[in-house]
């Protein structure tokens, strides 16, 4: 029930996070649906990840987030996605249907006994959605940078 209401939370804050339009509420949105993924990744067993995205995601990337926005000014740009929207919908479709799967009392995860090997084998085999999850969401705050920091390509109009 609580991964329900904690999926439902991550939702709205990301979607608030998109439809508002001042940069500085969205930064404060995207902290919130950061935080509650930290949450989330703690619920599914992994505290250190889970610490990780509260420590980073919450905290640092709202920092910088406030500090680009007080830099650059909070006025309008007229932003290219991008990602092409019809992309973007499938990713998303994608991605809920697979936490919605993952979330089904029916399907157990069996995760495997920690390896005494090498750092590579314990990253890849045994934390491999840990480590994919860190870096798509390492993906996604560097293309946000991107967006918040890319310069505006108008054609000038000489007279």
């Amino acid at each position: 029930m609580w991964q329900i209401l904690i999926m439902v939370g991550i939702l709205l804050c990301a979607i608030m996070a998109i439809r508002t339009h001042r940069l500085l509420v969205s930064a404060i949105w995207l902290a919130g649906t950061s935080a509650l993924v930290a949450l989330f990744l703690y619920l599914l067993g992994a505290p250190e990840i889970a610490v990780i995205e509260l420590s980073v995601g919450a905290g640092l990337v709202t920092v910088l987030f406030v500090f680009a926005i007080n830099i650059s000014g909070e006025e309008a740009m007229a932003a290219h996605p991008l990602i092409p929207r019809p992309l973007a919908w499938a990713i998303i479709t994608v991605s809920i249907l697979l936490v919605g799967w993952l979330m089904l009392p029916g399907v157990n995860v069996a995760m495997p006994a920690l390896p005494t090997g090498d750092l590579g084998t314990t990253l890849w085999q045994s934390r491999s959605l840990d480590v994919f999850l860190m870096a798509v969401l390492i993906l996604a705050g560097a293309l946000a940078m991107l967006g918040l920091l890319a310069e505006d390509k108008k054609k000038e109009v000489h007279e």
